[in-house]
């Protein structure tokens, strides 16, 4: 629900601001906000649906991938027990929020980028500071490294009590 309100949000956000920005805009900014790419506006807002149906794909159609494969192609710690018959319904729940969680920052990143270069376009004598952006990636940096722990610790072992029933 979160990735159809950002998702929605953002095309309503970013639809007020077209009719505004020139034919053809700055689209990549080097690390000091300098633009060094431009793109046609009508490519520039192609991108972004190209990359939040990748998002909505990585968030929401991984999962599905997974739970569609043979366990030998699925490369998860201690498959035997997380894809086991037993085990599989839970695995696959929790895979399924934890990637939508995943779509859901990199749609988030990718909706402040974008609005990182609409406001540039729009006021290139006073863009934004660069140092924005710096932040939002040391936050989703700071949300990859939790989100790579949160799986290793979830998967990493199986829980005690199941793996000593089992020996």
């Amino acid at each position: 629900m979160l990735f159809v309100v950002l998702a929605v949000g953002a095309a309503v956000y970013f639809s007020s601001y077209y009719p505004q920005l020139p034919d053809v805009v700055a689209s990549h900014f080097n690390g000091r906000g300098v633009a060094n790419g431009w793109q046609s506006k009508p490519a520039f807002f192609g991108f972004f649906v190209a990359m939040s149906v990748l998002a909505a794909g990585v968030g929401f159609g991984i999962p599905r991938m997974i739970a569609t494969l043979p366990p030998q192609l699925i490369n998860l710690p201690n498959k035997r027990y997380w894809l086991a018959p037993e085990h599989l319904a839970e695995t696959m729940e929790f895979l399924g929020a934890y990637f939508a969680w995943f779509g859901c920052a990199v749609l988030l990143i990718m909706i402040l980028s974008f609005d990182y270069a609409i406001q540039s376009n729009l006021h290139p004598n006073n863009r934004p500071d660069i140092s924005r952006m710096w932040y939002i990636l040391a936050g989703f940096s700071a949300f990859l490294v939790l989100w790579i722990a949160r799986m290793f610790m979830r998967f990493g072992r199986p829980p005690e009590e199941d793996s000593a029933s089992t020996k």
